[in-house]
């Protein structure tokens, strides 16, 4: 199929672990085209070429979603790539549980936040009107989820929880001294939950305010417990290598990257995922059934004035309001 008819998708973080398998998957369908966004380009290259996307179905781009300068120069290159833009994974994540004081990005902010939610935030924001423009039926945004974000699961109920408080820490700039979303002593494990937290809202507040009228489908995912994923590469050496003894052996929930990419395909291409607004999981077994279920967020992700709340900070953050 000629390139010029496939629809084009951007995955963050494309480069490795569930973003790299997604792209994979939706490549190898044959009618998408992979624009991958990451920080490294040669060891994007070198992934795609490792897992056999095919040259003509993706495009690489340069993307460090710490930096918000770099956000908008990655969508001023996209636009004037002259592709169209079908969907939108907001995928790529870090998670930094061994440090004791907060890196910082370019801006200031403390630095898992401002990669996994402002630099989505702003993104999202900008291209929102290049996906009102897809001549797709069903323009997507999708924003990668975590069990870890709802004290209700497992992974969410081991200390610490996550809990954006009143948002303090936003609401006062969240520069040094702030590095907690509420406000409080930085920790970075809850600053990763939290962040996931804000990954959830902001997929709830984009549904409430754009999807009717720019008829875009607004939807987040837990892909199940990719334990060998390099989301873990600052955790200790031991807890990289039993983690996921644990969850194949003891909790049954492991899954591998490449079946956590096809889910993620799925929910990005498949018609049965065109209801926007929702959160997509497969349970702590990873089937129901054989099939994928909406799944019920925590009270925090699913507070409409949270919401609402997160998203005005969030824009001032990233200097849209």
């Amino acid at each position: 199929m000629a390139e010029q008819h496939k629809s084009t998708v951007v995955i963050t973080g494309a480069s490795s672990g569930v973003g790299l398998q997604a792209a994979r998957a939706l490549a190898q369908r044959g009618n998408w085209h992979v624009v991958m966004a990451c920080r490294n380009l040669e060891k994007a290259e070198n992934a795609a070429q490792s897992v056999g996307i095919p040259k003509d179905s993706y495009t690489i781009m340069h993307l460090d979603l710490a930096s918000l300068d770099s956000v908008r120069q990655f969508v001023k290159n996209f636009r004037e790539s002259g592709k169209s833009l079908d969907a939108l994974v907001c995928n790529a994540a870090i998670y930094t549980p061994l440090l004791k004081e907060p890196l910082r990005s370019p801006e200031g902010y403390e630095l898992s936040v401002a990669t996994n939610h402002l630099g989505h935030f702003l993104l999202c924001n900008l291209l929102l009107e290049d996906l009102r423009n897809s001549s797709a039926s069903e323009p997507r945004l999708v924003i990668l989820g975590t069990v870890t974000h709802n004290p209700k699961e497992l992974g969410g109920k081991i200390p610490p929880r996550p809990d954006l408080g009143d948002l303090q820490g936003l609401e006062e700039g969240f520069k040094a001294p702030h590095s907690m979303i509420d406000g409080k002593k930085f920790e970075p494990v809850k600053a990763y939950k939290d962040s996931k937290v804000c990954n959830v809202l902001t997929m709830k507040e984009l549904h409430r305010r754009y999807h009717e009228s720019h008829g875009i489908t607004f939807s987040s995912l837990y892909p199940g417990c990719v334990a060998t994923t390099a989301l873990f590469r600052d955790h200790y050496p031991l807890f990289q290598k039993l983690f996921p003894l644990f969850q194949r052996y003891i909790t049954g929930g492991f899954v591998s990257e490449e079946e956590s990419g096809n889910r993620v395909a799925e929910v990005v291409a498949d018609p049965e995922y065109n209801q926007s607004g929702v959160y997509w999981s497969w349970g702590n077994r990873q089937k129901k059934n054989g099939k994928s279920f909406i799944k019920e967020v925590s009270p925090e992700a699913s507070n409409d004035d949270k919401a609402k709340r997160l998203w005005e900070l969030s824009q001032k953050l990233v200097a849209l309001a």
